[in-house]
């Protein structure tokens, strides 16, 4: 009997893949916490919650129970014209946690699609004022999505370049570092002369896919004021910081100036259910508010507001101040510092960076995103049963709240085993 890699083979097209050279996919059938099955029994521990959603662990019992419970009593109705008390209860439980100036909640079903209705929302909110804006705002090596919207505003070429002439206007930013203020600050206001601005949208003190780069929260403050004073709508992406990651629940809980609309998603619903929030201000909702029927916001997603998925983000935001998983983030951010002082001064690392639970470890290697080295670093570390995915010469962790420290002692072993072979 085939197993689940040669049955795959036959009818499954995967992302992020080239399935000329790839190696097979592994077959996956349990998990649980920290920890992943193969068919043939193997364990890996899973070193990025894959990819950052399964935050409380893999099939977490409040999370499943919650979900089980409500597929019983009601398990979806179509939120065009209809409300429910999952829905409901989730956004007055967001609207408690998310920065004071977030008053509405729009459902959405991913990442993506939570980027593009708020770049929509940007782009019509302005349209609504009779004041039309054809330009986003965004920095270089950002990542935002694939579809087109958020695929426009993202600056990865290995994601874009195909698409390239088929994208909404950009114009770019360096992010903010201690070194650079006064040039970005420079750079912003010649773009907002010389366009029609609409929103300026950024993963806030994070870039996930660039490799878990981090940049100044004073900068990022200074570029949003700037912004707002010129009515350009600011867009955090939280989609891979929030809930927790950066050490508060939000990374915008680090800056003064709170952006207008927010986008949410992965680790909202513990990696149990595909669902997003795309939130903003009140000022922002009025901008739709007319006797003009079309300058509602007519954008729609079959699964909005899912049942199963509200249940699930419910269950996860209790568990995110729970003393148990506020205990596991601060060991987690302690382990964390200390690897990273003690690998900081090998010479095979040209640097090493931690916030919150956020590890990142950059080599003195050449390699691609999704090169040959790259695929041998990632499979040498599925040997050592640890699921890593490098992206290029970045190695980072960001691991379920609930990873025990033997588990993250074998990750950092399989790190210092990497470091030793590459």
């Amino acid at each position: 009997m085939k197993n689940l890699s040669q049955r795959d083979k036959k009818h499954i097209w995967h992302p992020l893949t080239q399935h000329r050279t790839a190696a097979p996919p592994i077959g996956i059938v349990r998990a649980k916490d920290a920890i992943l099955w193969d068919e043939d029994g193997k364990t890996y521990i899973d070193g990025i919650a894959s990819w950052y959603t399964a935050m409380y662990g893999h099939a977490n019992d409040d999370v499943t129970t919650a979900v089980s419970t409500q597929m019983q009593e009601l398990d979806f109705v179509m939120f065009s014209g209809f409300t429910h008390e999952p829905a409901v209860e989730l956004s007055e439980r967001l609207i408690e946690i998310l920065p004071d100036n977030q008053a509405k909640i729009f459902f959405n079903d991913n990442g993506s699609t939570a980027v593009e209705a708020a770049i929509k929302m940007a782009l019509q909110f302005h349209h609504n004022k009779n004041d039309p804006r054809d330009t986003l705002i965004a920095f270089e090596d950002g990542f935002h999505g694939d579809t087109f919207g958020a695929m426009s505003a993202s600056g990865l070429s290995s994601y874009n370049g195909p698409f390239e002439d088929f994208l909404l206007k950009v114009e770019r930013l360096p992010v903010p570092l201690d070194d650079n203020m006064e040039e970005v600050v420079v750079q912003l206001k010649t773009i907002l002369e010389n366009n029609a601005c609409a929103a300026f949208v950024f993963e806030p003190l994070v870039q996930g896919a660039a490799g878990m780069k981090f940049h100044s929260p004073t900068g990022l403050d200074m570029l949003i004021k700037i912004c707002q004073d010129a009515e350009v709508l600011c867009i955090a992406d939280e989609i891979m910081t929030g809930f927790g990651k950066t050490g508060k629940n939000f990374a915008s809980g680090y800056l003064q100036n709170k952006p207008d609309i927010m986008c949410l998603g992965k680790a909202l619903t513990a990696g149990i259910f595909p669902l997003s929030i795309t939130s903003c201000s009140q000022a922002v909702f009025d901008g739709f508010l007319s006797e003009e029927v079309h300058k509602g916001f007519f954008h729609a997603h079959t699964f909005s507001a899912h049942p199963l998925g509200c249940v699930a983000a419910l269950a996860s935001i209790e568990l995110l101040s729970s003393p148990g998983i506020l205990k596991r983030r601060a060991a987690i951010e302690k382990a964390h510092q200390q690897f990273a002082s003690a690998i900081k001064d090998n010479p095979k690392v040209t640097e090493v960076r931690c916030m919150g639970v956020i590890l990142a470890v950059d080599l003195n290697l050449k390699m691609d995103r999704y090169g040959n080295l790259r695929d041998q670093l990632y499979q040498f570390f599925i040997k050592k049963g640890v699921v890593l995915r490098p992206l290029g010469n970045t190695v980072y962790v960001l691991p379920p709240y609930v990873i025990t420290d033997d588990q993250l002692d074998t990750i950092y072993n399989a790190i210092k085993s990497a470091l030793e072979h590459f």
